[in-house]
């Protein structure tokens, strides 16, 4: 394989899983800077960065570095959020329309108002109710006009290994005596990172083919909160039976969280790259490995 990859955020929680699912499909020339090593604020550092990364071969850049404390970003994080979600993306992108290289920018089902009536399409109306899904929504504004050579990648409702997630949250709960009560009116796709790393990295294999633009990429099937969390009682062999329903009303939140969270993938199928399991089975799958440990 001629190319390098560059990870930028690869000390997060996809950008681990993206690192370590391209060793495993035998790219040799990975570069995994996390966000100290590799601020994408910083025009110069970007700049440098992408012009060693691809020295003497072609270069694809996965951008998975983000600001994504949704409530901080919404109370006092907003120029955080907008430097790291907006600018940056802006920074890579202009840098690898300069070098040249490919970029797979990293966004999200907020930039969806969440009020559809059925999966959010590519190309359905963006309209995000949080400073989080505005930051990242105008990051993929400022890619997809750029210039470079491009693909936007929306997911959402990511669990991992690393870092801090609801899965891993359940997981220590279920360890407790008391009922959870768990939102039942938000609905979404509940994705691994290490499911969707595969499919990130199949992309990147595909690049050449595969048309510029918007796709979506999470595990196939849907469910609520409330339904996740049942999952992950039941995976870890607690009482399902201890996750109690409410609405999103009783539990209000700085960021008000997508209703309707559920992205169509019929794009990612359609340009010929592998489908990601049903949510289900990559939790069982997920747990197995341990990826809901503390």
């Amino acid at each position: 394989m001629n190319f390098s990859l560059l990870v930028t955020g690869a000390r997060g929680q996809l950008g681990r899983d993206v690192a370590a699912a391209a060793a495993r499909a035998g790219i040799t020339r990975i570069h995994a800077p996390g966000s100290a090593e590799l601020d994408i604020i910083d025009p110069a550092a970007v700049s440098s960065a992408i012009s060693l990364a691809g020295r003497g071969s072609r270069l694809v850049v996965i951008n998975a570095a983000a600001y994504t404390a949704v409530d901080a970003a919404e109370r006092e994080g907003a120029a955080r959020a907008h430097s790291v979600n907006a600018l940056g993306p802006a920074n890579l992108a202009l840098a690898c329309a300069a070098h040249p290289a490919h970029l797979v920018q990293i966004s999200t089902d907020y930039v969806f108002a969440g009020d559809s009536a059925g999966p959010n399409t590519v190309d359905g109306p963006t309209a995000p109710r949080t400073v989080y899904g505005r930051t990242k929504l105008a990051g993929e504004r400022a890619v997809l006009r750029s210039g470079a050579s491009a693909h936007v990648v929306r997911t959402g409702w990511l669990y991992g290994a690393h870092g801090a997630n609801f899965v891993r949250t359940m997981a220590r709960m279920a360890g407790e005596d008391d009922p959870v009560r768990v939102v039942d009116d938000q609905h979404g796709n509940p994705t691994w990172t290490a499911d969707l790393a595969d499919g990130l990295i199949a992309l990147v294999l595909a690049a050449d083919r595969v048309p510029p633009g918007v796709l979506h990429c999470v595990n196939a099937g849907s469910t609520t909160w409330f339904g996740l969390a049942r999952a992950v009682f039941t995976e870890v062999g607690a009482d399902p039976g201890r996750v109690r329903p409410c609405s999103t009303a009783e539990f209000p939140r700085p960021a008000p969280r997508p209703a309707n969270s559920v992205l169509d993938t019929a794009g990612w199928a359609a340009a010929g790259l592998p489908e990601l399991r049903h949510w289900r089975s990559a939790l069982h799958a997920a747990v197995a490995a341990g990826a809901h440990a503390s």
